[in-house]
């Protein structure tokens, strides 16, 4: 609706500043002649804002104005509540600061959105950790985020995955990405894109060279080609397995985001599925050894022989002088 741009361009000028009506154009998918009618219906409601014409120029507000005015609908203000438990807010050490702030958004609500702002953080939750997610960052993530907002070239010690030590890089970070409970640091290496777990930072440390980015490209981008990358890899490893029926609701809980298809009874009213499933490679298979004989790997070969190995590990430790 036009009152919801009116608004939203009013916000967006007060943070940013001067804007292209280009950008505004896109964002708010309408034309630019749209653009400066609003701006137009901005100006006669006794909004300070102009225009300035030429190739550097944009819509803008007049220095110094602000308002107060949050305008949020009950459905915006509803989706500001659902919060996110132990994830990207607690990481940064800043799950204070978003109840607080949530807490002056509520106090600027008006009366009538309150209750059902109030009764959304009761009744919905997101968690962004998977199950069984993974152990947490070496490095503080708190840390991280100080190290890349310093706008510093950063010394990185990192352990890349099946490897004991850590190399040394000198990178120059974009900014950090959480996904599925997972952070990233998106960085160029040699002028290059690359992406670096935080769990395998041993160590971040900013120098005292000033960050070097290439010119005009943001972290969204780097981010965007980044995950392309790593999605249209080479296949990945096809696991099939059986599981007793006894610890399949398990099963399909902490293997959900690799299952390719429902399991299979292996036999009409069997007590065992059949189950396949897509992995990064044969050493997942480890996972599946909290299973114990509830889940056996059929194949491929190659992941047989890791669980084999693992299980003759564990025997070597627990068995009979291992102590």
């Amino acid at each position: 609706m036009k009152s919801d741009r009116l608004l939203s361009i009013l916000l967006l000028l007060q943070t940013r500043g001067l804007v292209p009506a280009t950008e505004l154009a896109e964002r708010f998918d309408v034309s630019v002649r749209t653009i400066y009618r609003d701006v137009e219906a901005l100006s006669a409601s006794g909004v300070p804002v102009y225009a300035e014409r030429g190739r550097h120029g944009g819509i803008a507000l007049l220095p110094g104005f602000r308002t107060d005015v949050t305008g949020l609908t009950a459905d915006e203000a509803r989706a500001l509540f659902v919060l996110a438990a132990d994830g990207a807010h607690a990481a940064l050490g800043l799950d204070e600061a978003i109840g607080s702030a949530l807490r002056k958004v509520m106090a600027a609500l008006p009366a009538p959105h309150r209750p059902a702002a109030e009764l959304t953080s009761r009744r919905i939750l997101v968690d962004p950790v998977r199950w069984m997610g993974g152990k947490p960052a070496t490095v503080d993530i708190g840390d991280l985020h100080d190290a890349v907002f310093a706008d510093r070239r950063l010394r990185l010690r990192y352990r890349h995955s099946g490897t004991r030590t850590a190399r040394a890089y000198t990178v120059d970070p974009y900014g950090l990405v959480v996904k599925a409970g997972v952070w990233y640091l998106v960085a160029d290496r040699d002028g290059e894109p690359r992406l670096f777990r935080a769990d395998r930072v041993r160590e971040a440390v900013p120098t005292r060279e000033p960050v070097v980015r290439r010119p005009g490209v943001e972290l969204a981008q780097v981010w965007e080609e980044l995950r392309r990358q790593v999605e249209e890899r080479q296949g990945p490893v096809m696991l099939r397995v059986r599981v007793h029926r006894s610890r399949l609701d398990l099963f399909l809980r902490l293997n959900a985001g690799v299952l390719t298809g429902e399991p299979r009874p292996e036999e009409r009213e069997g007590a065992w599925l059949r189950a396949d499933l897509a992995v990064e490679s044969v050493e997942w298979a480890r996972s599946l050894l909290s299973f114990g004989p509830n889940v056996e790997v059929l194949a491929p070969p190659e992941a047989r022989a890791v669980m084999a190995a693992h299980a003759a590990a564990v025997m070597a430790l627990y068995g009979e002088g291992g102590g």
